[in-house]
């Protein structure tokens, strides 16, 4: 029997990435991805300016807490999504960028956004018809 090398054992698992099986690793991806803050962080961050501080995004990202905010900033940069960088100045400046990864999702969650923007009238009515229907 021939042993694989990594690269080929990685191959096979990709191979094997099914998101509808239960125990596939893509799955905790999906549901970090769904994520309404990492949508909103990533839709942000690709936007008109390629970085942001971490001020900047809180602003933007109105109604998400400091701890909600720094623990989803903290997921993405560990699955390498964006990276964070710290300029020592006085006080100490932190900005955020997509990684070429990140940019690659920024389209998709960027469509979502303008989507949900776009089709929330069409959606209001839907839901106000369907509770007077079933009311």
């Amino acid at each position: 029997m021939a042993t694989k090398t990594a690269a080929q054992k990685r191959a096979q698992a990709k191979e094997a990435y099914d998101a509808f099986m239960a125990s596939c690793p893509s799955r905790q991806l999906l549901d970090r991805i769904s994520d309404k803050w990492v949508a909103l962080i990533l839709a942000a961050l690709g936007g008109e300016s390629p970085s942001m501080r971490y001020s900047e995004l809180s602003r933007r990202l109105a109604g998400v807490s400091q701890k909600m905010l720094t623990q989803t900033l903290r997921s993405l940069e560990r699955d390498g999504l964006i990276t964070r960088t710290v300029t020592p100045t006085v006080p100490v400046t932190v900005t955020y960028e997509l990684t070429d990864l990140g940019l690659s999702l920024h389209q998709l969650m960027y469509g979502i956004k303008e989507w949900a923007e776009a089709h929330m009238d069409e959606v209001l009515t839907n839901r106000d018809n369907y509770d007077t229907q079933h009311a």
